[in-house]
């Protein structure tokens, strides 16, 4: 029996996670901790979790030390997603990004150096932003970090400052980057589910500049599956690495509206193209060699089969998402100076 600490555990990645890890282990303790912002719902924890004795929620923010404190003792695994995370947002928000990716991040890592001798590995969830737009043909873990945006560079902090923690106080630290992820439950903030609710509710798809921007997609299930893999690995082959999660193909931000389009046939099937976001991100390309090798994994999902099954969620699931709406497009001043909703 493990007890795993999931930090941010009723957000999209963290609450699939908790998903996954509560459904194929019933001998596990699963402790989540997330201070239920906009992008946290307490509906993501698994069905009838609550009561059971593997199963424990606190409500409570990741820079709390005494709470951090409390929970990282007791926890043989504890895996950080706990993040801000929408880059758009970050542009005209950015201190909270700062305050809660890096401060929240030291306030962990110290909880995890405190309790070295009770922590098994500590997994902090990063991210691709950090590497900027790609410089090569396919990113590795050595590809350079060039974060573009506040939300990216508030992640390369946190990234950098769990590795310092690894050399500098021995934690047993696993930095893993997930390239872009997308499934259900994911905020509508984001361009995949936002897609699919334009569709649903009869109105044009919104693109930033003219769609060129290209992205590793991930479905959130096989990234799952790699943090499973990464939990249950021997600890020397993972510990102090810098793991990249990704399906090592892109397609670009107008592929992926013209796709969902094309699936859902919805009345108005019109992209319009606005204003390019500030920070753009060209391209992200994932080489995930090094988690092949070490872990043995592969993405099992095709691009298909996952956009199906997110498509299927949303038109299932209208009551967990509309109360989203308000949230889907922000105000922010694009690149050429324009104001314009996003």
């Amino acid at each position: 029996m493990k007890t795993i600490l999931v930090t941010g555990g009723v957000g999209f990645i963290g609450s699939n996670l908790v998903r996954h890890l509560y459904a194929k282990y019933p001998d596990y303790k699963i402790v989540v901790v997330d201070a239920l912002t906009y992008a946290g719902s307490i509906q993501n924890s698994p069905v009838n979790a609550f009561g059971s004795d593997t199963y424990e929620f606190w409500y409570g923010d990741v820079r709390n030390g005494e709470l951090m404190d409390t929970l990282v003792s007791q926890a043989d695994i504890v895996v950080h997603m706990a993040a801000e995370s929408h880059v758009t947002r970050s542009i005209y928000d950015n201190r909270l990004f700062f305050e809660t990716d890096v401060i929240g991040t030291q306030t962990v890592a110290n909880a995890v150096a405190k309790f070295s001798n009770k922590v098994e590995r500590f997994i902090h969830i990063s991210t691709s932003e950090v590497y900027g737009s790609a410089l090569s043909e396919k990113m590795d873990e050595d590809h350079a970090l060039n974060p573009m945006s506040p939300y990216a560079a508030a992640k390369c902090g946190a990234d950098r400052l769990v590795y310092s923690y690894w050399s500098t106080y021995g934690i047993p630290a696993v930095i893993v980057r997930p390239f872009n992820n997308y499934g259900p439950s994911q905020h509508l903030e984001k361009a995949v589910p936002r897609f699919i609710t334009s569709c649903l509710l009869d109105e044009p798809l919104t693109v930033h500049g003219d769609g060129s921007a290209a992205r590793d997609w991930l479905f959130v299930e096989d990234h799952c599956d790699a943090l499973d893999a990464i939990i249950h690995a021997p600890k020397e082959k993972v510990v102090g690495k810098v793991i990249n999660v990704g399906t090592g193909e892109h397609k670009s931000v107008k592929e992926i509206a013209e796709a969902i389009v094309k699936i859902m046939k919805p009345k108005i099937s019109k992209i319009e193209f606005i204003g390019d976001r500030p920070g753009q991100v060209f391209r992200h390309t994932c080489d995930a060699t090094q988690a092949r090798e070490l872990l043995g994994w592969a993405p099992k999902t095709s691009f298909e089969d996952g956009l199906a099954k997110t498509i299927e969620f949303y038109e299932k699931n209208s009551e967990w998402w509309k109360p989203q709406m308000w949230m889907r497009h922000i105000p922010i001043v694009t690149a050429s100076g324009k104001k314009e909703m996003h």
